[in-house]
């Protein structure tokens, strides 16, 4: 099979923006995408938008909303991807499968959201909607009480991981200071991420305000084409694996102290790439909460289970680390505008692999992955890319 490659892209800033809706977002990243990978508009084939909204915004059935900023692909085939916050990988995944198919040289993703101006308590509710409402729409505090009592169980059975959790905060918040599109560029420190106070409430105990990812208004958009055409461009990254698995929605049907479904993710993805995870040189990873950044360790075999604390605490995932985990300050600082998340981190990925990451450049940076997961590691998307050429 021919690879895709990522060619182009952009990145609106994560926050509260000034921005109207998600059609005005949209068009912040789309035709800049597209001068970045050197192409035409006219060239794209396809168009693939991620969007969760589930009533964020009154404008559903967004595909088409790319075609407001860009009438030269007026009549080319668009459709929205959606799978909670795995949305944005969704949308890259399936502009991959298409180019492998054949059905054209270049496709266009868009991942956008516009959250901040939903009251605070619809925009739990609405969150929610990523869970088994059947059995956990009671669970008090939205989607940070469905990861405060998956944090819980974790503490019952490994032990209190207090540190831990303040550890990953600290090190995301400090790596978000070097990237321009974050939300947060504050540099936090252990101490206060770790400790009680007025700024830094729990908001569903084990779990903090410092524990949880950010409401943001964001967008981002990458450009693909088949690898014998990204020969002749600029700059291209390679897909090395692709991999989405689905677990059970329920958490009633599932160990939560353990990612499964992401386990088997990366387990394949490494797999298919023929590589071990000692060959990447950084991840992106989803870390929603903190504890699903510790877990995600575990998942990714960077600790066995039940050790994943050793990997922040003995500094493995920090940017001079043995693997550095989000050295773009993650969704924790960087912020979790939900459909545009996994568009994100691809374009972060793909920014870190061409040299082009400013203040976040590590200095190795030969293979990545991201790791994009909807609901409590329901939907797991791994992404495994090199620089091509």
């Amino acid at each position: 099979m021919t690879e895709a490659s990522i060619v182009g892209w952009a990145h609106s800033p994560f926050g509260k923006l000034d921005d109207a809706d998600v059609e005005s977002l949209i068009g912040r990243v789309a035709g800049a995408a597209i001068a970045d990978a050197g192409v035409a508009p006219a060239e794209i084939d396809a168009i693939f938008v991620s969007l969760f909204n589930n009533g964020f915004s009154k404008q559903d059935f967004p595909a088409s909303l790319v075609l407001q900023h860009l009438p030269e692909l007026r009549f080319k085939p668009a459709t929205r991807y959606e799978n909670a916050c795995a949305s944005g990988s969704a949308a890259v995944h399936g502009a991959r499968d298409f180019l492998a198919a054949g059905r054209g040289r270049f496709a266009l993703v868009v991942g956008a959201e516009k959250m901040t101006a939903t009251p605070g308590p619809e925009v739990g509710d609405i969150l929610l909607k990523a869970c088994y409402r059947r059995e956990e729409d009671d669970i008090p505090a939205g989607f940070t009480g469905v990861f405060a009592r998956i944090a819980a169980r974790y503490f019952q059975r490994y032990g209190d991981q207090s540190d831990a959790l303040a550890a990953i905060a600290a090190k995301n918040h400090h790596n978000g200071v070097d990237n321009p599109y974050a939300q947060m560029r504050k540099d936090l420190g252990f101490a206060f991420c770790r400790t009680v106070s007025e700024k830094n409430p729990y908001v569903a105990p084990p779990l903090k305000r410092t524990d949880c990812s950010l409401v943001s208004d964001g967008a981002a958009a990458i450009v693909l084409t088949d690898e014998d055409t990204a020969r002749g461009l600029s700059k291209a990254v390679r897909f090395r694996a692709a991999v989405q698995v689905n677990d059970f929605l329920p958490m009633s049907r599932r160990d939560m102290t353990r990612l499964e479904g992401a386990a088997e993710a990366w387990r394949r993805a490494l797999d298919q790439a023929g590589l071990q995870l000692a060959d990447l040189s950084f991840a992106e990873t989803h870390d929603c909460f903190t504890i699903a950044e510790l877990m995600e360790y575990e998942a990714m075999g960077l600790a066995p289970y039940g050790e994943g604390a050793r990997a922040v605490l003995e500094g493995w995932t920090a940017k001079d680390g043995k693997l550095p985990v989000n050295a773009s300050g993650g969704l924790k600082a960087k912020g979790h505008p939900i459909g545009a998340t996994g568009v994100s981190m691809h374009a972060l990925a793909a920014m870190q692999l061409t040299g082009q990451a400013g203040a976040m450049q590590l200095p190795k940076a030969d293979r990545g992955a991201v790791f994009n997961m909807g609901g409590a590691a329901v939907a797991n998307y791994v992404s495994i890319l090199e620089r091509a050429g």
